[in-house]
């Protein structure tokens, strides 16, 4: 039997990325989303905004999530 060519790789510890810099991230996205609105039109303007309105709300699940 071949073995799948797309199957999954294994994740070692060298993937892991800490919550806090999960977050930083995050609020990275959240700071150039907030400059390019400045230059976006209307549609553009609202996907940012609903965007970065999913992102806030990700922040929090991270900051109450438990830690593992």
């Amino acid at each position: 039997m071949k073995q799948n060519p797309q199957r999954k790789v294994q994740k070692t510890n060298k993937d892991f990325i800490p919550k806090e810099e999960m977050i930083k991230n995050i609020e990275k996205n959240m700071e150039i989303a907030e400059i390019n609105m400045d230059y976006a039109g209307k549609e553009e303007l609202e996907h940012l905004q609903e965007k970065n309105e999913r992102r806030k709300h990700e922040i929090q699940r991270l900051k109450n999530e438990p830690l593992t």
